[in-house]
């Protein structure tokens, strides 16, 4: 009786998190924010940030009510020096990506950037403290999507650290199509390898949003 009991748990545990991954893989793929707030005003750009950060809201109540774990089981704890360590040379690590992509692959394959450069001229005709906010939001919720919970769901359902590293980066990447452009994949690319590393090497999350905090900010806060 025990027995059947505890396997009936251990399914309904597994139900629960394939549910909870299936919504973290497909929600931030859809255009949501655009859906809700239309057209390029601050407002409704404001409200696209919002949408973002209840998708955070949404896995951390997702975690605690729905699969009774704590936020620590997607590796959120207190930042350590030597996780700023380790941050660093990450971000140091996809900044030389980024480098490579724009001064080697770019001119060597006669690269169409098109789309990425109006992209970011976009973002940067934008206020200084919304791109500070846009920064922010993107380190902290996208580490917590396609990091934190995306490779502990897929790594506890499957047992397969591999192919939680491959199902993060292949949502990370394919979640910056939409605006950017397919050339522009390749360091998105590159930067979901680092991310995913870090995060399965050291398992924690704030040294993966410092990371990912720094590398962003050289891109869209500093001219």
């Amino acid at each position: 009786m025990g027995t059947r009991i505890e396997s009936q748990k251990f399914r309904s545990t597994n139900v629960t998190e394939i549910c909870g991954l299936i919504v973290a893989l497909i929600l931030p793929q859809l255009p949501i924010g655009r859906w809700v707030a239309p057209g390029d005003s601050i407002s409704s750009l404001l409200i696209r940030e919002l949408v973002w950060w209840l998708y955070a809201v949404g896995v951390f109540t997702w975690l605690r009510a729905g699969e009774g774990l704590p936020i620590s089981s997607i590796g959120l704890h207190r930042p350590t020096w030597k996780g700023l360590l380790y941050a660093l040379a990450a971000a140091a690590a996809l900044l030389a990506v980024f480098v490579i992509h724009s001064a080697v692959i770019v001119p060597l394959f006669h690269l169409n950037i098109g789309a990425a450069d109006a992209e970011r001229s976009r973002i940067l005709a934008l206020p200084y403290w919304y791109r500070v906010l846009l920064v922010l939001r993107a380190a902290v919720v996208e580490e917590i999507l396609f990091r934190g919970y995306i490779i502990e769901k897929v790594r506890r359902l499957t047992g397969s650290s591999p192919l939680a590293v491959v199902v993060s980066i292949a949502a990370f990447t394919y979640a910056h199509l939409a605006g950017w452009g397919l050339v522009h994949l390749i360091p998105v690319f590159g930067g979901g390898v680092i991310f995913a590393v870090l995060y399965v090497w050291k398992r924690d999350l704030s040294s993966n949003m410092i990371a990912h905090f720094i590398t962003d900010a050289a891109g869209f806060l500093i001219k």
